[in-house]
Order: C-alpha cells, then sequence, then structure tokens
C-alpha cells in the first residue's frame, strides 16, 4: 500500500515543484529584477529540500525535487 503523501503520479510532484519554481523566478524577476535571480531561486529550492531533510525528524528530502526546483526556476 502507498503511503499517504506519495503521489499516485511521481512525475506529476517533479512538474508541480517545477512549475513553483518557474512560477517564483518570474515574479521575482517581475518584482526585482534579472540580477542575480535564476541562481537566488535555484540555491533556495535545493536548500528547501536539504534544510528540512536534515533539521526536520519527520521530513526527507527528495534529490529529484531539489533539481526540479532550480531547472523550474532555470525556465522562469
Amino acid at each position: 500500500m502507498r503511503a499517504p503523501s506519495q503521489s499516485p503520479l511521481p512525475v506529476f510532484d517533479k512538474l508541480v515543484h517545477g512549475g513553483l519554481f518557474l512560477l517564483l523566478a518570474v515574479t521575482t524577476r517581475w518584482r526585482f529584477g534579472p540580477l542575480g535571480l535564476v541562481a537566488t531561486v535555484a540555491t533556495y529550492g535545493v536548500l528547501s529540500e536539504i534544510v528540512p531533510a536534515l533539521l526536520l525528524p519527520d521530513r526527507s528530502g527528495d534529490p529529484f525535487d531539489a533539481l526540479a526546483d532550480p531547472v523550474g526556476a532555470l525556465f522562469g
């Protein structure tokens, strides 16, 4: 039986991560301009997976989510 937190479509989860970071990159650029945008948003995406996995006992990081976030930022 699948854990409740798992998506029935694992690829869909990565598309959501990428899409959210695409939107974050677009709105960040709209508000603050392009200087250092991709690097900043991509770094935030990777850290948003690593930090909770290391500091919160009930969380685990997904390396593919950590990859999908900066890819979405790059497209944004």
